[in-house]
């Protein structure tokens, strides 16, 4: 009897009692072509770990146009396009202000880098650094992010 509460729990209960993801997008952005392509990743606020430009969705904008914006307050990323459709997804536990951590579903926009500026929002609170994408995977620590910047 006590396997098949369990399999009640994991096929049924458990899965109805999870929230669901929540929604960000975010800006692998990158300059050159080749063997000479680099990727930009700028460190969190937080905790100062190595990731990509990413935020919430803004209303108004496409998800595309939302990750150029993320890219430009957080890496200074400007006159740049971003691919229509995402490149890829990857998720993580955002932690929020109260300790919760919540699960977010993080879409991935390929944003070539055009021009970069020194004065941007989030100058004075990041780091950014330009690297080859096996540095770069071996820098994020979300495994599905380290897995798309395998596969470039």
């Amino acid at each position: 009897m006590n396997t098949a509460l369990q399999t009640v729990w994991d096929q049924f209960l458990s899965p109805m009692l999870q929230r669901p993801k929540k929604l960000q997008v975010a800006a692998l952005c990158h300059r050159g072509e080749g063997e000479a392509r680099e990727y930009l990743l700028v460190t969190s606020r937080d905790t100062g770990r190595w990731i990509i430009p990413k935020g919430w969705p803004i209303r108004g904008l496409k998800s595309n146009e939302a990750a150029l914006q993320e890219a430009w307050e957080e890496a200074g990323v400007r006159n740049s396009r971003a691919t229509a459709e995402p490149v890829g997804t990857y998720t993580y536990n955002k932690r929020q202000s109260t300790g919760l951590e919540i699960p977010v579903e993080t879409l991935v926009y390929a944003v070539e880098v055009e021009d970069l500026s020194e004065k941007f929002p989030e100058a004075h609170q990041r780091t950014r650094k330009w690297v080859k994408a096996d540095e770069a995977a071996e820098m994020v620590n979300e495994a599905e992010l380290k897995s798309i910047f395998r596969s470039c």
